[in-house]
């Protein structure tokens, strides 16, 4: 009978600290999940998520909005994809009209309209009028981030944000901001270095998201299309572009990866020149992002391309 009770004593005994063990294991894990739960941060074009993924680092989840290879102008989110962005802690989009999809994003608790901090360029005047703040979309340039003094407001702007939302980070975000600024004067320094003497003063595009670069480094930009890369150009117009590069003996015109070469090809074999292709870095393509492109490399290539076409020394 005492070996009876002995055992059923025992017996509990192993019972209660399996289920002691059993329940705090089960709140162990829950703290360690919580922990390692990143903010989730939603950014709307590829250059936006090339400053925040550099700038968080690996502490944060940065994803772009944007699948590779689709034109930013035209794109509308999946459901799933908008489930996704009401479930980020931080949802970065261009504004000034560029993506029509945040017309529909009413959840104002996690959204940063990136344009509201930038300074904008006029849309009908891009050679002299610049604006700061927030405007109407049919106003202003929306390509603001081809301006490396934008993209450096852009940076110190998600250093502040991502500080907000993980304050035990702050070192790590003013260190990996301060960086990245450093390389985006890096390419403020070059662009002005290959500019500095250049024989042709105009490069001629598809479509001009190119305003911005334009205008900080001194060279005129024509467009056949406008801002949108979809607007098809009347006959007239592709006259005097076609008379404009023959005037102006342009050696190259330029399009996007993303948009039909079919004008622009028409243009350059009436008018006898090459065809090349810019990158607006709203998005990337696949191919770029297997290459390891980045914001920094993509606007190096643009400079090579750029001053080539305007035959700088």
């Amino acid at each position: 009978m005492k070996t009876i009770k002995t055992i059923s004593i025992v017996l509990i005994l192993l019972l209660g600290t399996f289920v002691y063990y059993t329940l705090h294991k089960g709140d162990d894990a829950g703290v360690k999940s919580e922990q390692k739960r990143k903010p989730l941060i939603a950014l709307s074009t590829y250059a936006l998520y090339d400053a925040a993924k550099n700038i968080a680092g690996e502490s944060m989840e940065c994803f772009c909005v944007l699948p590779q290879g689709v034109e930013v102008h035209d794109f509308e989110p999946t459901p799933k994809i908008m489930a996704k962005l009401h479930d980020a802690d931080l949802v970065v989009y261009s504004g000034a009209g560029l993506e029509p999809w945040t017309h529909s994003f009413e959840d104002e608790k996690n959204g940063l309209d990136m344009s509201t901090h930038v300074k904008l360029l006029n849309a009908a005047h891009h050679d002299d009028e610049e604006e700061e703040g927030h405007h109407h979309e049919s106003e202003f340039d929306p390509h603001y981030w081809l301006d490396v003094d934008n993209m450096i407001i852009v940076a110190n702007v998600l250093k502040e944000k991502f500080i907000k939302l993980a304050p035990n980070n702050k070192e790590l975000y003013e260190k990996n901001s301060a960086h990245y600024i450093a390389k985006l004067k890096e390419i403020d320094t070059l662009y002005k270095q290959k500019m500095l003497t250049c024989k042709q003063d105009t490069i001629v595009v598809d479509h001009n998201a190119f305003s911005y670069l334009g205008l900080k480094y001194g060279f005129h930009v024509e467009s056949i299309s406008g801002l949108s890369p979809d607007a098809e150009p009347s006959a007239k117009v592709m006259g005097t572009i076609i008379d404009k590069v023959k005037d102006k003996h342009i050696s190259t015109i330029f399009f996007e990866s993303f948009a039909s070469d079919k004008t622009i090809n028409a243009i350059a074999t009436d008018a006898k020149v090459k065809v090349d292709f810019l990158q607006p870095i709203a998005n990337i393509t696949k191919d770029e992002s297997q290459n390891g492109s980045t914001y920094y490399s993509l606007m190096l290539q643009n400079l090579e391309k750029i001053s080539e076409a305007r035959e700088c020394r």
